[in-house]
């Protein structure tokens, strides 16, 4: 998609549709009342009668008079945005998603988007300025056109095709919102790589090609980028994410990307992700139904890649490196057990009691390292976690814990005005005597009660005191349905909110001032070119596969 900014005359627009905003107290913003006049008055006509209520991204589309040869727009799309007063940044961004969804999928290949008016009448109130309504309108438009089908033979009937995308600002200041635009892009082409990844089948996207991306993104953007195989992972003492996979052929990988952009300062940020390629539950078997899904385990690996990407590109002035404990979690001979008592880096000693909960595991070795090798002096880290969050917070917010408030506020505040939810849960040292083993120093569950919050402790144990924000996106990773503004499927959680808190850690926002032009015309990122080979299911032939794979035939010969 394109992005271009018109500061001029309403009928001088070069687009095929225009989206005009609709507000709940019946207010007509400015765009509008042009708009309306294009058309002869229906748009008010509508309002009047009710067909037009300004409820939040309810969609109506008006069509042009086909003899009216001073525009050439086709239809306006009214959108709906609640009430003017309480317009914030992430419903004007939203406002563009759908309208992006609703006209691409009527083959509408051009838009021009309407900043709403209410932008600038609540700047002064802290809610949002129009640069910051303009950069969530392209972050939104971008994330829009995702879709999950990228592996059908055709690509469906009512597939998004919008090419282009305007934002009509009347006496706006263009180089203020070209940049935000640019900006919005690349967060939005970050949310959707993050989204590629977790859609991919798991036969393509295995613990080496999801390294494999990560490496090619970081040529790309120019980050530095290092991947730990499992010898290198052994001589290290990472005991717990090697035996997570030790049932697959596919072995695990610790992906670290390196971003320095203040090598005066000492503070360095770790994005740690969680990236189990696929989550059978291993030994401890999940159920069948909707087993599908766990594909999509290594969703915070994902935000960490795209988040990243983002970073390089936005070039804030902060140190952050991203680590991504790869791994595939599946039943074999060779497969950990319940019972096995595990050592992970920091030398403490885990029992086993259920091998479907890995992801912590796998964690645990991840923050060490992140810690004692990479020098991390603050950490957020990010995971589908636990079922116990969705039951707790359900699928509206994600949860927070953490080892250090002030840390915690401060995050809190950086992803406040992203529209990623995060809800800060307690820590009590109860939770850290549920996971304390018999035999072992830990034990990887802590039982049914506060199952979201034993998990939190027992990553705790991992940060080495260093402060620490852990983030269980178990309920926010994907979503069952789509919505006015986006596919159902992987929501790219938490990219958003790691690219805040890295701007945050910098004190601010760095301009983008050199590239924004050309980020307006062609993407710095494109997600899709990530994706892994499509290899129906092929197995991987490095050297470990090979071993593996030749010693499991040996065994069926032996049966």
């Amino acid at each position: 998609m394109q992005f271009g900014v018109h500061t001029g005359e309403f009928r001088s627009l070069a687009a095929d549709a225009l989206v005009v905003p609709a507000y709940k107290d019946g207010e007509m913003d400015p765009a509008a009342k042009a708009a309306d006049a294009l058309l002869g008055g229906v748009i008010a006509r509508a309002a009047a009668c009710g067909e037009i209520t300004g409820k939040a991204f309810e969609r109506t589309l008006f069509h042009v008079r086909q003899h009216d040869e001073s525009t050439t727009l086709r239809a306006v799309l009214v959108v709906g945005l609640g009430a003017a007063k309480d317009l914030d940044a992430v419903t004007a961004g939203r406002y563009a998603g759908a309208a992006v969804r609703y006209l691409g999928k009527r083959k509408y290949a051009s838009l021009a988007v309407a900043l709403p008016a209410a932008a600038a009448k609540n700047a002064g109130n802290g809610k949002l300025s129009a640069a910051e309504s303009a950069e969530r309108i392209a972050e939104c438009a971008v994330a829009a056109t995702f879709a999950t089908t990228t592996h059908r033979s055709k690509a469906p009937e009512d597939a998004v095709v919008t090419e282009r995308a305007t934002l009509y600002a009347p006496n706006g200041d263009d180089a203020e919102l070209t940049r935000a635009l640019a900006r919005g892009r690349v967060v939005g082409d970050a949310v959707n790589l993050a989204r590629v990844l977790a859609n991919a089948p798991p036969a393509e996207l295995t613990p080496e090609t999801m390294a494999a991306s990560a490496r090619a993104l970081a040529k790309q953007v120019g980050l530095s980028c290092s991947v730990l195989d499992p010898e290198q992972m052994a001589a290290l003492g990472m005991g717990a994410i090697l035996a997570v996979g030790k049932g697959s052929i596919h072995p695990p990988r610790m992906i670290v990307l390196t971003y320095k952009g203040d090598a005066k300062s000492k503070e360095t940020l770790a994005l740690v992700g969680k990236g189990i390629t696929f989550d059978s539950g291993g030994i401890s078997l999940k159920p069948g139904e909707r087993m599908d899904e766990m594909k999509m385990d290594m969703s915070g690996g994902a935000g960490v890649i795209g988040a990243m990407g983002a970073i390089a590109l936005l070039k804030p002035k902060a140190n952050v490196i991203g680590v991504v404990a790869a791994a595939e979690n599946l039943p074999s001979g060779s497969a950990y057990r319940p019972g096995d008592v595990l050592r992970a880096m920091n030398g403490k000693t885990i029992e086993v009691l259920n091998t479907d909960a890995e992801g912590r595991l796998a964690l645990s070795d991840a923050l060490s390292y992140a810690v004692a090798k990479l020098g991390a002096t603050k950490i957020v880290d990010a995971a589908t976690l636990t079922g116990a969050c969705v039951v707790a917070l359900g699928h509206a917010a994600s949860a927070a814990m953490t080892n250090d408030e002030a840390w915690c506020k401060r995050v809190l505040e950086a992803v406040a005005k992203t529209g990623e939810r995060y809800w800060q849960m307690p820590l009590f040292e109860d939770y850290t005597t549920q996971i304390r083993s018999e035999i072992a120093d830990l034990k990887n569950t802590g039982g049914r009660p506060g199952g979201a919050l034993t998990a939190g402790a027992f990553l705790k144990e991992f940060a080495g005191g260093v402060p620490w924000v852990h983030f269980d996106i178990a309920g926010t990773a994907y979503t069952d349905s789509e919505s006015p503004y986006q596919a159902k499927g992987p929501s790219g959680i938490p990219v958003r909110a790691f690219v805040a808190i890295a701007e945050h850690l910098a004190g601010g926002a760095n301009p983008v001032n050199g590239k924004a032009k050309s980020w307006l015309k062609t993407s710095p990122i494109e997600p899709q070119r990530y994706a892994p080979p499509f290899n129906s299911g092929a197995p991987s032939t490095n050297g470990t596969t090979r071993r593996r794979a030749a010693a499991r035939a040996t065994v069926r010969r032996s049966r």
